[in-house]
Formats: C-alpha cells, structure tokens, sequence
C-alpha cells in the first residue's frame, strides 16, 4: 500500500549551517492492511518523512507510490485516500466536538444525511456520544485525542497516519486509543504507519522500522527483531561502567554494550544466560551492583541496532529483516 523507494531529502545549508541530510536513499514497503510502528532516535528523520508522506513537503529525490498512485504526480488523488493524526492537535478547542467533525466533513465536502451517518459511525467507538455540544478544551487529553481520529476515521481513509499521537495522554487514556485504533484498524482494514517512541505500543504492531541518521536499520515482526538479539541477555549493574567493560573485552573476549550506566552481554551460549551470568559475577562480584538475566524487549533491540540511548520520553515495555545494512 505503500512503497517507499530511495527516499532522500536534504535540508539546504546557509553560511553558517552545512546542508543536513535527513533521509538518505530510504526504501521501505508497507503491505495494505499492515498495522507498522516507525521508530527512531531524535533527527532519525521520521519527522520529515511523515511531512513527506502527509504532502507537506517535496523530497529531493526518490518516489513515493500509495495504494499504485505516485505522491507526488498525483498528490490530488492520494490525499483522498489518506487519514492524517498529528502529533499537535488539529482540533478547535474553542468549538464543540460536534462543531469540530462538521467543519471536517465540510472540507471533504460531506454533507446532508451522509454527514449525519460519518459522524455517527465515527463516533460509535468513542466516549463522545454525550459530549458532542462540549467545547474541546473542556474535555480530557484522552477525549480531545478522540476527537482527532473520529474526525479522521469520518472521511473513511484507507491509509492511516499517526505521528506519536499517545503524546501527553495518561496511562489510561493511552491503552483506551491505542485499544480503539487497533479494533478499527481490523474492522476497516485499514493501513496505519504510525510514529512512537513507546515501545509497548510496538508490541502488537505487525511490523516495527526503526530508522537512525536518514536510513532503515531494521524492519521485522516484533518477534523477529527481538530474535536479533536472542532469548536472553544479561544485564550488569557495575560500580564503574567503563572499567569493567574494558576488563570484559580485554579478559574475557566478551563483546559487551554500554547504555547510560549499564552493560549489556547479548551473545549467551545457545541463548542461556545463566552460565554467563555465573561466570561473570564469579571473577567480577566485587565490580557489580547488581547483576540479571533478560528477555530482550524492543526498547533493547532499539538500543542494539541504533547505539543509542532511549528518549526520555519513551516508556519500555513490561521488507529488510537485517541490521545495519546499508
């Protein structure tokens, strides 16, 4: 449904700023009806390819085709197909939900009885049905976020795209969303790509890119990437991060990651951690806080193919399938 080939937009520089290259030759194709998480460090370039995709901007070079239609020849007949989420809030907050969703469907040119019937299938799933006289500021971030994807989902778009829209929202209303999103993401068979740096959300996804520098890293099943790491992994707490993963590498041959003030051991015997785990602490216990053995998760296959630390903001979890390949 969506096919990206040798995508790659450079910012131009200025005196005193060298030009910046955000996407660099990126290719990448979503299936129709495929539910895929983009993930990324800050100034991976998912930023400006979601203004790309959403016709806000023009690329330097590659193409873009959803469902067969060429973004850019064709930008007209694209946009009609395509559900737009962002990151901001694109709702008044000054007007009534219901004042909101009419405005929408006058853009599209909806109106009459088939209004009244958009409105009320968008809005089945939601927890507007007794706030639509209520002011948009009035309500929670969690309503004011269903808002956003009834006015969305009343055009009925067949490519959906999300930029971090859980941002801000509570624990809850977070699960409320992403649990109605999915359920009308299967009913309507929609394609959704979708831009999160919190990697619960990725769980049920049924696939997740993660993107560093302008190119695709990795790109797989939830289950294939945290394969690329194994089924267990040990995880150190040392008094001295640096020193004892030099001593690791220099005394046991180990390969050992280092993120914030931990090591990481990833390659265990036949994926077991547990004699690594013996070993380590039997000729180290004095250099080690803590020690444990773990299941990878996405936030560590993050971690693995990007060499970065984890956003801040991010919240771990309770058609390239490699890494690195350029």
């Amino acid at each position: 449904m969506i096919a990206i080939d040798s995508l790659t937009h450079v910012y131009p520089g200025t005196s005193k700023v060298a030009p910046r290259m955000a996407l660099d030759a990126l290719t990448v194709t979503v299936a129709e009806g495929a539910f895929v998480i983009l993930s990324g460090p800050n100034g991976s370039g998912k930023s400006t390819l979601f203004r790309i995709l959403c016709g806000l901007a023009l690329p330097s070079a590659g193409t873009v085709r959803i469902a067969g239609r060429d973004l850019f020849a064709e930008a007209a007949a694209v946009r009609r197909l395509l559900g737009v989420v962002f990151q901001s809030p694109a709702v008044d907050k000054h007007l009534t939900v219901a004042e909101n969703l009419a405005i929408h469907a006058d853009l599209y040119g909806i109106g009459g009885g088939d209004f009244r019937a958009l409105r009320d299938e968008a809005l089945a799933w939601t927890d507007l049905k007794d706030r639509l006289g209520d002011k948009v500021d009035t309500l929670s971030g969690g309503l004011a976020r269903q808002v956003e994807l009834a006015k969305v989902m009343m055009t009925r778009p067949k490519v959906l795209l999300l930029d971090e829209p859980t941002t801000g929202l509570d624990p809850g209303s977070r699960r409320s969303f992403l649990a109605a999103l999915h359920r009308l993401h299967k009913e309507r068979g929609m394609t959704v790509l979708m831009t999160s740096h919190v990697f619960a959300e990725a769980e049920d996804a049924d696939r997740v890119a993660i993107m560093n520098n302008g190119r695709l890293l990795a790109y797989d099943t939830p289950a294939a990437l945290r394969a690329l790491i194994g089924t267990e992994m040990v995880v150190i707490q040392p008094r001295d991060a640096a020193a004892l993963a030099e001593r690791l590498r220099a005394e046991q041959g180990l390969a050992v990651r280092v993120h914030g003030d931990e090591l990481r051991l990833e390659e265990t015997e036949n994926g077991d951690g547990l004699p690594l785990l013996e070993k380590v602490l039997g000729a180290y216990r004095a250099d080690i806080l803590s020690i444990a053995i773990k299941r990878p998760g996405l936030e560590d296959v993050f971690v693995h193919v990007t060499g970065r630390a984890i956003p801040d903001h991010a919240v771990a979890p309770a058609a390239l399938s490699t890494v690195g390949k350029r």
